[in-house]
């Protein structure tokens, strides 16, 4: 009798395991590029589909109608922040310039650890077991429990770590200064078998000798760029927070934050979060390393990036200068996103300033900022741009930097149109023109940028020559750059970069400069690396050569 209904009930049983195995869900491996923003990429996945911080994804592009074995790659991007239907990425290195509608690939070791969260999801709702006194061999095999290894993620360790001697000779002065510190890249995701990932990078100098520090070099500016913080992200909990210094994930425009932020999502669409902390990044428009900042944002994403997507951000913040009341402000962020071919994004700032700007004590709301583009790829090979820019009150950013193109974005305050053509795989070509016109000017000045990327030269590098003339609310000049880029596997990294800027401005006494970099680094068998470079710095104020070396280890 047991026997007889063993047969009857194990066909059963076997089709409702092998249903409930049939029902585990599809992993998404295949992202596209839905906006480009500074140094991000962002991409239309987020935490809905299991991405989180530290995952690393390959970017390719297909032209419509070619095979696949046309596929070029372009590079690697790096998950730095991520919210429920979307994630910001940093590019690394790539070897052509990304555009929207760009695939990007989960990295194989990603992909697997994404299929085992999703499995092990699914068998916790499995049905129970139906126990049976006697039954066949077979039937019992199936109900066996079978042990699964952890999550890849889970204590995952990757980085590196420097000590770094640096050498800097004023020519102005003749005093050497050295210097010592430390180059730090880690990427430690699941910490503890939590949800806490470490992720960024930062490097700097923690003593100091044989001469007085007084000159702030080109490299000790760029240093303070860096992005390194504590995240968390729990795909199975609404509470998203970070630690450090980073871009907020749902209000990139507010640059660089050092701080912390705390979110909470309500429901599939709407993220509602604080943020605190300081404007450290001297590539900010309004960069002030004496600022305070803190407010709170609410954030809305909605549609499908196959139709329509629309994603919206606003905020309410203050601001403090040296501790002293400064601005009031609120701040929007809108993207729409039609397919791969066309995207909109405007970013708003409207302040109430906390001194009277009148002798009546007016302090009545102003646009601070705006800035609105739109975006056309009419093809794999060409994407057009239109955009304007405004801007209150001049911007606040390190005019050193100018030359080195981190501050292209503030060249043209007003309207401007740009594009980018790729005319064949080894060849792009950038560009933008516009006008700029002050209240103080009298007519209206014409503004360029270009720039020419090769990848296939005879000689093995990567080539990027880029010009720009500006006349801007800051100063008017121009500047000439080279960027030679060189990545031989794993093992070695050449980069080569030189420049000469022309500025007139009231913001700065160095009216021409002349500067150039190198740097080297070598990998040592697996985990030792050998770091060296080289700059020289020309100009009216600061005239000095800098030379560092450092030796660390790869984990």
């Amino acid at each position: 009798m047991m026997r007889r209904l063993a047969l009857a009930i194990g066909p059963a049983l076997l089709w409702q395991v092998s249903a409930a195995w049939a029902q585990v869900p599809s992993v998404r491996t295949t992202y596209h590029i839905k906006q480009l923003a500074a140094a991000a990429v962002y991409l239309d996945g987020g935490t809905n589909d299991g991405l989180t911080e530290g995952m690393r994804l390959k970017v390719s592009r297909l032209a419509l109608g070619d095979p696949q074995m046309k596929r070029l790659e372009i590079g690697e991007i790096t998950v730095v922040a991520v919210a429920s239907i979307s994630a910001v990425c940093e590019a690394k290195n790539p070897a052509v310039a990304i555009h929207l509608g760009d695939t990007a690939e989960l990295s194989p070791e990603d992909a697997q650890l994404l299929v085992q969260v999703r499995t092990s999801k699914s068998i916790r709702h499995a049905a129970q077991t139906v126990t049976f006194t006697e039954g066949d061999p077979i039937e019992e095999e199936l109900r066996q429990y079978v042990p699964r290894p952890p999550s890849p993620a889970v204590n995952r360790v990757r980085g590196r770590i420097s000590l770094e001697e640096n050498a800097i000779l004023d020519r102005t002065s003749g005093v050497a200064t050295m210097q010592e510190g430390i180059v730090l890249r880690a990427d430690v995701t699941r910490i503890a078998g939590g949800y806490w990932n470490f992720t960024g990078y930062w490097r700097g100098q923690f003593t100091s000798r044989r001469g007085a520090a007084t000159v702030t070099t080109l490299q000790d500016i760029l240093n303070r760029t860096y992005q390194i913080g504590l995240y968390y992200s729990n795909p199975n909990s609404r509470y998203v927070a970070g630690i450090g210094r980073f871009l907020l994930p749902w209000a990139p425009s507010l640059s660089t934050i050092d701080g912390g932020y705390f979110a909470r999502r309500v429901g599939k669409s709407l993220t509602a979060g604080v943020f605190v902390g300081s404007t450290p990044n001297p590539t900010a428009w309004n960069y002030d390393p004496n600022r305070q900042m803190a407010g709170a944002f609410v954030a809305f994403e909605h549609g499908s990036y196959d139709s329509v997507h629309y994603a919206s951000t606003a905020g309410l913040a203050l601001t403090r200068s040296h501790w002293h009341p400064e601005r009031e402000f609120v701040f929007f962020e809108n993207t729409i996103v039609v397919g791969s071919r066309v995207s909109i994004y405007h970013d708003l700032e409207a302040d109430r300033l906390a001194r009277p700007l009148t002798s009546d004590g007016n302090t009545s709301p102003r646009l601070a900022r705006s800035f609105l583009t739109l975006r056309f790829q009419l093809s794999k090979a060409l994407s057009l741009d239109f955009s304007h820019n405004y801007f209150r009150d001049v911007p606040t950013f390190d005019t050193r930097l100018l030359g080195t193109g981190l501050l292209d974005q503030f060249l043209f305050q007003g309207f401007s149109a740009g594009l980018k053509l790729s005319p064949t795989a080894g060849a792009t070509f950038y560009g933008n023109l516009g006008s700029a016109k002050r209240e103080q000017d009298s007519k209206a000045a014409l503004n360029y940028m270009g720039g020419l990327i090769l990848t296939r030269l005879p000689f093995p590098f990567r080539v990027d020559l880029r010009y720009s003339r500006f006349n801007s609310s800051f100063g008017s000049g121009s500047y000439e750059s080279v960027t030679l880029t060189r990545q031989m596997g794993d093992k070695l990294r050449f980069d080569l970069q030189a420049g000469l800027q022309s500025i007139n401005s009231s913001f700065t006494n160095q009216t021409r400069t002349k500067y150039g970099s190198a740097s080297l680094d070598y990998l040592i068998r697996t985990h030792y690396i050998l770091g060296t470079g080289w700059t020289l710095y020309r100009g009216g104020a600061q005239n000095y050569d800098q030379l560092f070396v450092n030796f660390g280890y790869r984990f």
